[in-house]
């Protein structure tokens, strides 16, 4: 929304602002129906505090949930629950530097429920009561999530963004701000900041959804036309100017953090308006910059690559600086290759600049993206639209539609030549640089000196021109003779096709109109982790290297090269019953994406480089995992939660290490080459169109054996109950800790009622848990509760409940947890408190029934198991069936201390 622009704002949206200064922007979308997204943004953060308030505006967005003029403290989430808005997932807000965001998903458009989120809104402008009492009890929550957030990589990016902003203001203003100031400081200093700060002229709302926008902007101009600022504007805080650097060289140490090693240019931040010319000017520098991306990528997936992964980006960080940044994560050991390595790359293309055919290339993928957007326009999500046009007022660009991104597009990179790409790629390497930052758990002999020195050394090697790549064909476009349907039906009420073809491979199609020209493709191979060997590891966390090792004609950047054009893509995962991979594309694009999917189901390679590269992102990310109780939780749930089976038991630094690339093909290739094949198509394409292009394809390949399902329902327990928790270490702080408890409960498919009573019960209990332990005991920010029940595992599923905290409450939570059980096998729920569980349940079903990715989700292997219909069947009307009778015999069933299982991670200094 910036102003003295030559751009075309999106026609659709409607901007306007109040006689008191507050912007508004309203736009009707219809994607999902009924849905209504709402953000208020603030432009106010961190970088507003003063000294003493470090925390204070990240406090504040806290205190906007804790009671204001009109809403008791404590109502806020109640009255919104109960119109079907889950807390945190369309209830919440964050603070950064420069802007404090409120967001409220709406599930309904009807008036009552929209007056509310507005009313809501207008009272976070100017109504917040701010109450010492309700402030004091939320410090512990806040100190919580300073906990939570302060992992290795937070910390490294803070030190790494402090140095690149050297002797800015952003520097020292972390949004998380100052422990001590949080536990001490008085509620009088947030109402200075809330009254200087919370101004009609810093702020915005934005509606997007199903609405009328003249009604809309009507009933925004009654509710926020009477808002004044009380007192005078603050001085805009002085942003300080960015200090002159030369060629540099720093050391970071970050205890459990990874390698890395970065390049950097900063120079002065441009605060012109958004013009047709600002955007080309940045649109030939990323293009410059997209081709030394393309290189370092094809470097890092080559064997004994000098790095695991690099990236290169420019952005414009706080209003403080232009920053260009090559960066690439490294093996411990060998930081000096990955970082004589980018510096040479960078030179390179500084010196010989792009080649024609190399900068067409990102020109053509650019625009075939760029296409797809605004093809899928019509369709964009309510969410997302909000989102962006939130993300335009922080960056102060002027909204500009898909439609219209596409046609600036086109004029800015005609007839564009090598040469200008050149010369913006010589200004993105000036400034102040080039800025060199190593930053490893443990420092080099020698220190910044070590790095100063590799880097000089570097330098005086003279490079020479890049050696020019030749453009590849896609060759996978016939697989034989196309299959012939053996067997087919409909299921009407669900609009599903079901056939069966010669060779034995399945289809599930389900066309939808949900969202323009979107197709999704799933495969399912096989039986998954239940068809491995259950007494041995096996390197089942290998299986993101089965899509980077590509296929034998080509390796995964020549597939990306040679589909540049298209919009298609692979991704490969390991599920409890079946080896899967997943696809996305447009409809104009499903023959080559159904092609890639078959060239790797029938000609795959398992280039042991992708699997070492695999290998070190794993190895290189332990010291990190083993640094908060998070991480540890992360990593070693699901083996523990699985009684230590090895087919969900991540493996320790001894067995990661000692993998070999043959173990990963002799995991994967039998399973991929021979199990049986279940396609599911959901999507903008006909059934028609579907069945034909994947007889061409899966159709065509030789017949596969159909798996007898043997009965596993034995193999896999969850834990027995236990009196002592189990117990983990984690090397981080000594104030942290988690802890879990869960209880077995079943499958899903076998008692779908039980699994309605499930999730409502579970959610019963977390709510009863945020209430306690993190509203009224300030004890905790990050707590969650599910019934995890398997649709794949047969007999298996269980509830938990988790949360994280300092290791003198883990006492207390586990009281709690029985406190509460016992409550619900003793007491009905009250209708309302049911409700306030019911409704953000079924709210969001009936939205996620909107998308494609729901029925990709749902579908598969419904041919062979109709149980799974019925689930997507009765899901709404088996919540609305619970009665609290239902819950408390549930409650009386599982529910029960001595059922328990206790997990917890305490700091390796307590243990």
């Amino acid at each position: 929304m910036s102003h003295k622009s030559d751009l075309q704002a999106d026609p659709d949206v409607h901007f306007g602002t109040l006689a008191n200064g507050m912007r508004f922007a309203i736009m009707r979308n219809v994607t999902p129906p009924g849905q209504v997204s709402v953000r208020f943004r603030i432009s106010s953060g961190s970088l507003q505090e003063n000294d003493d308030q470090q925390g204070l505006a990240h406090f504040l967005e806290h205190m906007a949930f804790k009671g204001s003029t009109n809403v008791a403290e404590g109502e806020m989430i109640r009255i919104l629950q109960r119109k079907g808005l889950a807390f945190g997932r369309d209830i919440n807000g964050h603070t950064y530097y420069d802007e404090t965001l409120y967001f409220l998903n709406l599930p309904q458009g009807d008036a009552d429920t929209i007056s509310t989120g507005l009313m809501l809104m207008r009272e976070t402008a100017s109504e917040l009561t701010l109450d010492a009492g309700a402030f004091d009890r939320e410090r512990g929550v806040i100190l919580s999530e300073e906990r939570l957030r302060d992992t290795p990589q937070y910390r490294a990016a803070l030190e790494i963004m402090n140095s690149l902003l050297a002797g800015k203001r952003a520097t020292m203003r972390a949004p998380i701000g100052k422990a001590d100031i949080i536990s001490n400081a008085p509620v009088a200093l947030v109402r200075d900041y809330y009254r200087a700060n919370y101004r009609p002229d810093r702020a915005t709302l934005i509606v997007v959804g199903d609405i009328d926008p003249a009604a809309m902007e009507t009933e925004i101009r009654q509710r926020f036309g009477d808002w004044k600022a009380v007192d005078p504007a603050p001085t805009k805080p002085d942003l300080v100017t960015l200090v002159t650097k030369g060629k540099s060289a720093d050391l970071i140490v970050v205890p459990g953090g990874m390698t890395s090693v970065q390049v950097a240019w900063t120079r002065l931040y441009d605060a012109a308006p958004d013009t047709f010319a600002k955007r080309r000017i940045k649109l030939i520098e990323d293009l410059g910059l997209m081709v030394l991306q393309r290189r370092l990528s094809t470097i890092a997936s080559k064997a004994d690559a000098p790095f695991i992964s690099a990236g290169i980006g420019s952005q414009d960080l706080l209003d403080s600086a232009h920053v260009v940044l090559i960066a690439a994560n490294s093996e411990p050991d060998k930081w000096q290759a990955a970082l004589t390595t980018i510096d040479q790359e960078q030179r390179r293309i500084q010196e010989f600049g792009v080649g024609q055919a190399e900068l067409d290339r990102e020109i053509l993928g650019y625009r075939s993206f760029l296409q797809a957007a605004a093809a899928g326009a019509a369709t964009r999500t309510t969410t997302g639209i909000a989102s962006a046009l939130a993300g335009s007022v922080d960056d102060n660009q002027v909204f500009t539609s898909p439609a219209e991104d596409l046609s600036l597009f086109e004029t800015m990179t005609n007839g564009v030549r090598a040469v200008e790409v050149n010369q913006a790629l010589q200004r993105a390497f000036s400034g102040n640089g080039p800025q060199v930052v190593l930053q490893t758990a443990q420092s080099p002999e020698g220190g910044a000196d070590a790095v100063r020195q590799v880097y000089d050394a570097s330098n005086a090697v003279a490079v020479s021109a890049p050696s020019g790549a030749a453009d590849v064909a896609w060759p996978y476009t016939h697989f034989g003779e196309p299959g012939a349907v053996v067997e087919g039906g409909t299921v009407e009420d669900l609009g599903l096709t079901m056939v069966r073809f010669s060779n034995g491979v399945r289809l599930t199609v389900k066309p939808t109109k949900l969202r323009a020209n979107e197709v999704l493709v799933r495969e399912d191979i096989g039986r998954g982790r239940l068809g491995l060997p259950k007494d041995r590891s096996a390197p089942i966390w290998a299986s993101r290297a089965v899509a980077w090792s590509g296929v034998k004609a080509m390796d995964y950047q020549d597939i990306q090269k040679a589909l540049t054009a298209t919009i298609v893509s692979i991704d490969f995962s390991v599920g409890d019953s079946s080896f899967r991979f997943n696809g996305r594309t447009r409809t104009e694009y499903l023959a080559t994406q159904l092609q890639l999917m078959a060239a790797y189901t029938s000609d795959p390679a398992y280039r042991p480089e992708a699997f070492k590269r695999v290998q070190q992102v794993y190895l290189s990310g332990l010291g990190q995992d083993q640094a908060t109780p998070d991480g540890v939780v992360s990593r070693n749930f699901a083996g523990l939660v699985h009684s230590g089976d090895p087919r969900w038991t991540f493996p320790d630094r001894a067995q990661l290490s000692a993998a070999k690339p043959e173990d990963f093909e002799a995991l994967f290739r039998p399973m991929v080459s021979n199990g049986p094949i279940d396609i599911t198509i959901v999507g903008d394409v006909t059934v028609d169109d579907a069945i034909r292009l994947t007889a061409e394809t899966f159709g065509a390949l030789p017949p596969r054996p159909e798996t007898a399902s043997s009965n596993d329902r034995d193999d896999v327990h969850f834990p027995a109950t236990n009196e002592k928790p189990v117990v983990e270490a984690h090397k981080g702080r000594a104030d942290s800790a988690a802890a879990a408890v869960g209880v077995p409960i079943g499958d899903l498919l076998s008692d779908l009622p039980r699994s309605f009573t499930a999730n409502l019960a579970t959610q019963i209990f977390q709510n009863r848990l945020i209430d306690q332990f993190r509203i009224a005991e300030g004890a905790s920010y990050a707590l969650q509760g599910d019934a995890d029940l398997s649709s794949e595992v047969p007999g298996y599923g269980y509830a938990y409940f988790y949360v994280e905290t300092d290791p003198a409450k883990v006492a207390r939570f586990y009281a709690l947890v029985d406190e509460i059980a016992n409550d619900l096998w003793s007491h009905d729920v009250s209708p309302d408190e049911l409700a306030r569980a019911r409704e953000p349940i079924v709210e969001t079903l009936k939205h996620r029934q909107q998308s494609n990715e729901y029925w990709i989700a749902y579908l598969h292997h419904a041919q062979t198991d109709s149980r799974r219909l019925d689930r997507i069947r009765d899901s709404l009307s088996g919540y609305g069936k619970v009665t609290a009778g239902d819950i408390r015999a549930f409650a009386t069933s599982y529910f029960s201390p001595e059922k328990f299982w206790k997990f917890e991670v305490l700091p390796a200094t307590v243990r």
